[in-house]
């Protein structure tokens, strides 16, 4: 808080580094300690083929934290003391920066402690039970998400349960309360109230009734504080600036609340998150100190760097005269000689002009926001870029708004008064007071009085307080969203309401008209604006970038990127993918399939006359590498070592490599494997080692086979391939029947279960399927759609996407999941599956065999529908028809 283009001290969190190191240790030795369900739950988190996205670093290391302090061994946490926050609640702090998904880490949380409990209700630690507090409307709205029940739940949108658990988690109660509701009357303000009502101060326990609501008897249950750097204990003898008492004041009743609800019921932990943790030291009026209870952190510079938010671009230069500091005027305007007195104006008329370096200011931010509103539209975008104002004062933000309704903003696009959202803090006062009716506390009479002045009337009637005040805070909370009311605000222009909560991603352009006293407050102003609008990838795999542009907020500390002629297009518009219900009869419905159990022969075969062969490639086998030092960030090639494997060739034995590939088959088979495991184990060995000793291995190109001890490196070398291209000929060959486990919650799945979802690739409507829209990854997907819409031997299809149709199989010795690209159902009612495929690999073709496998298991079981024996294998875009014309031959 000294200078503003001083961006401070970098400091370290001794206790987050200590943490994050024994995490990674943790990690890497296959987390010891955990649950069976929390193991579930962290394998399906990290399958990044379980999801349209996968969850990010810094979401599986917030969760990973959070689980590691609660069911690590005792013996992992020598040393780790989390300090208390002065008070008796146990407390723990998750830092992570604006746009990073902590509210699916709260939905991943819940899921994990509420699992937990549910399945080991003996087991201490774990609570079914969550009082989740947000510090506004917009905030505890956005919040209703992490409701199991919800209709819109993260649960099933993020896909953070398997399918399996989601019955189970519905058992978790969530209760989501503003922290207005922790407020309570004392016996001193009792006394200053005029009723006729003579009772005093509620006890610990009728205030706990009152709060809690359905968790009403509930006892030592987990609290979530959302924005929790408004929780915290005012410091004894604490200097504080104005601002900082009116925070206090809320501070003091949100902690003072929990601390109530943890006498009466008990709190077995308090889970903090925030993107600033900050709190007044006590020290002096200006020093602020991080949360001392932090366990992990992910700041906003690193999910600026990484690409999870969008890249804040500052103004730095232009071609009038410059600041005193050599920069541009626009970088802090507020603070420019001219335009500081001006807007500080109290009891200014609204009709009062700007200062003129303010509407120069907007008339360029305005006209960069047209030129990107039109490539918004060129896009087919259904919503504009927005921009948002924040201003100093109720006075400033009404001039701005009768600036642009007078249209004496020099860009006229953004002079419409209908797509101007003009919001101040007495009218989020009003708002917040109404919703807080349904808790049975009164509006303070101040408040609603308030109210009618920021408010238009309606055509017909003018509305009641509590109408605005919901109509208000619906239009905020749904800018930027197609199809209600805020989808088409394109200015928002505030007084101190944007500081956090509002998670609109359609922000583009920021104007900062008020006092920076602080990198803090910069961060939390601009990250209004850094959610992104989309995460798809690029060809190299990377996030688009993404930008949003800022006048007068003078960020120090961020990366700047200010070339213009470096904006990229926004992403395309999102369309929402669902089942249609009136489309019903296109239904394809399928088992819902835990695993596959085989049912071997005691006494195993192999036909090498079977075996398809195998071949090895020499040239994918590295044998050669040569490494450089780094030196000052630069690969010193003067300096190269080299790693040779000829040095080990004579080493290798073939026998060793029999032996590794045949303990591979032997953890695949042991677990149907119904007799003596040595007496399988003794029978694979000599299959193995004639395959490898055939013609059916081959190595190319041919002269490195004839090398006996390169060839002996090169089948050591790829022995997992060898596993997963024999495994599959060994156990088709020697089954005598399947069985079929299915889950029993929910033993078939259909296309009208899909849960709805939202894309921006390239999509079509098509007749004969279950779903409104066809989403495509390529061309051929594409013909392969069209074709399957035409063909008279279809009667439904569906993409495979987001319906939960999934094969477990086996490559490199861990378990893997392959989601075909097509369900087709014939006009014979048999089911086939179909894959668009170019050139197969050899993971390919155990995808394939797996398949094959689920398909005469469920075929054997009955009950399924007919599925057809063989996948098909679409090689070009043009194969479709004669495929689906053998497919309905061959019944």
């Amino acid at each position: 808080k000294r200078l503003i283009n001083d961006p401070g001290v970098f400091v370290s969190i001794p206790l987050v580094n200590q943490i994050r190191q024994r995490i990674k240790e943790w990690r890497a030795n296959g987390y010891a300690g955990i649950s069976g369900i929390t193991k579930q739950l962290l394998e399906h988190w990290r399958d990044a083929e379980a999801r349209t996205n996968r969850l990010f670093f810094c979401q599986l290391e917030a969760i990973e934290t959070l689980i590691w302090l609660t069911e690590a061994p005792a013996a992992e946490k020598v040393g780790i003391d989390i300090p208390s926050d002065g008070g008796e609640l146990a407390r723990i702090c998750s830092k992570m920066a604006t746009g990073t998904g902590k509210t699916i880490v709260m939905a991943m949380l819940i899921a994990w402690q509420s699992l937990n409990k549910i399945n080991y209700p003996n087991k201490k630690g774990f609570a079914k039970d969550f009082l989740v507090v947000a510090p506004n409307l917009t905030v505890r709205s956005r919040l209703s998400v992490l409701l199991p029940a919800g209709a819109e739940n993260y649960y099933d949108a993020f896909n953070v349960v398997p399918l399996g658990l989601r019955e189970q988690l519905r058992q978790a109660k969530v209760v989501v309360r503003n922290w207005h509701a922790l407020a309570w009357d004392t016996e001193e303000k009792l006394k200053q109230k005029r009723s006729v009502d003579k009772r005093g101060a509620k006890s610990d326990e009728a205030y706990a009734r009152e709060v809690l609501n359905e968790l009403a008897h509930a006892k030592n249950f987990v609290v979530i504080n959302d924005e929790a750097h408004h929780a915290w204990r005012n410091p004894v003898g604490a200097k504080l600036s104005r601002d900082e008492k009116k925070d206090a004041e809320e501070a003091t009743i949100w902690i003072g609340g929990l601390d109530r609800l943890n006498r009466a019921r008990g709190i077995s932990c308090v889970y903090d998150f925030s993107a600033t943790p900050f709190i007044p030291s006590g020290k002096n009026s200006s020093a602020e100190n991080l949360f001392g209870w932090i366990v992990s952190d992910f700041g906003l510079t690193e999910a600026i760097e990484s690409g999870l938010v969008k890249t804040p671009r500052v103004v730095i230069r232009d071609d009038g005269q410059l600041a005193a500091d050599y920069r541009s005027k626009f970088y802090h305007l507020y603070n420019d000689p001219e335009v500081k007195p001006a807007l500080n104006k109290r009891g200014a008329p609204e009709s009062e002009p700007l200062p003129p370096l303010v509407e120069n200011a907007y008339a360029l931010l305005g006209q960069d926001w047209r030129e990107w509103a039109q490539v918004w539209r060129d896009a087919g975008s259904l919503v504009p870029p927005v921009m948002i104002s924040v201003a100093n004062q109720t006075e400033t933000a009404a001039r701005i708004k009768f600036a642009f309704d007078r249209c004496n903003i020099l860009i006229p696009e953004l002079c419409n008064a209908e797509k101007t959202l003009h919001i101040d803090s007495k009218v989020l006062e009003a708002a917040e007071a109404y919703a807080e009716e349904e808790s049975g506390e009164s509006v303070p009479s101040a408040v609603a009085d308030g109210f009618d002045d920021e408010t238009a009337n309606e055509p017909t009637r003018k509305l009641t307080k509590k109408e605005q005040a919901q109509r208000l805070r619906q239009t905020v909370d749904t800018i930027g969203r197609p199809g209600e009311l805020g989808e088409q605000i394109q200015h928002v222009i505030s007084v101190g309401m944007l500081t956090e909560g509002w998670d609109a991603k359609t922000v583009t352009h920021i104007m900062g008209l008020r006092a920076f006293s602080s990198q803090l407050l910069c961060e939390q102003v601009v990250g209004r604006g850094l959610r992104r609008t989309s995460y798809d990838l690029d060809e190299q795999g990377f996030f688009t970038p993404e930008y949003v542009n800022i006048f007068g907020v003078p960020f120090a500390f961020m990366p700047h990127e200010s070339p213009k002629d470096s904006k990229v297009p926004p992403s395309a518009p999102k369309q929402r993918i669902q089942p249609l219900p009136e489309k019903v009869a296109f239904e394809i419905r399928f088992p819902n399939v835990v695993r596959v159990e085989s049912k071997f022969k005691p006494v195993l075969h192999l036909d090498l006359h079977k075996v398809a062969p195998l071949t090895l490639n020499a040239y994918d086998t590295r044998e050669i590498a040569e490494l450089a030092p780094v030196i000052d960030g630069k690969h010193d090639v003067t300096r190269l070592s080299e790693i040779d494997l000829e040095q080990i060739y004579s080493q290798v034995r073939l026998q060793s490599s029999i032996f590794r590939a045949t303990l591979d088959i032997h953890k695949q088979m042991q677990v149907d494997w119904k007799g003596d495991l040595n007496a399988l184990f003794t029978q694979l060995i000599p299959i193995v080692e004639k395959f490898i000793h055939s013609d059916k291995l081959e190595i190319s190109p041919p002269m490195f086979g004839l090398e006996d001890k390169r060839r002996r490196v090169l089948v050591r070398l790829n022995a997992a391939t060898v596993v997963n291209h024999l495994a599959p000929f060994i156990q088709q060959e020697n089954v005598e029947s399947y069985e079929l486990i299915v889950d029993t919650n929910k033993p078939i799945i259909s296309t009208g279960d899909m849960k709805a979802w939202d894309t921006s690739k390239p999509y079509d409507a098509f007749k004969k399927t279950h779903v409104n829209l066809c989403v495509y990854d390529s061309r051929w997907e594409k013909t392969a759609a069209i074709h399957l819409d035409r063909s008279p031997h279809v009667a439904a299809w569906a993409k495979n996407d987001h319906l939960g149709f999934e094969i477990g199989y086996i490559s490199n010795g861990g378990p893997h999941k392959y989601r075909p690209d097509f369900l087709v159902k014939l006009a014979n009612d048999e089911i086939l599956v179909i894959e668009i495929k170019g050139e197969e690999d050899q993971k390919d073709k155990v995808k394939r065999e797996a398949m094959r496998e689920w398909i005469r298991a469920v075929n054997q079981s009955g009950g399924f529908g007919r599925w057809h024996s063989e996948p098909a294998i679409s090689k070009r875009p043009d194969d479709i028809p004669q495929m689906l014309e053998r497919a309905i031959k061959a019944l």
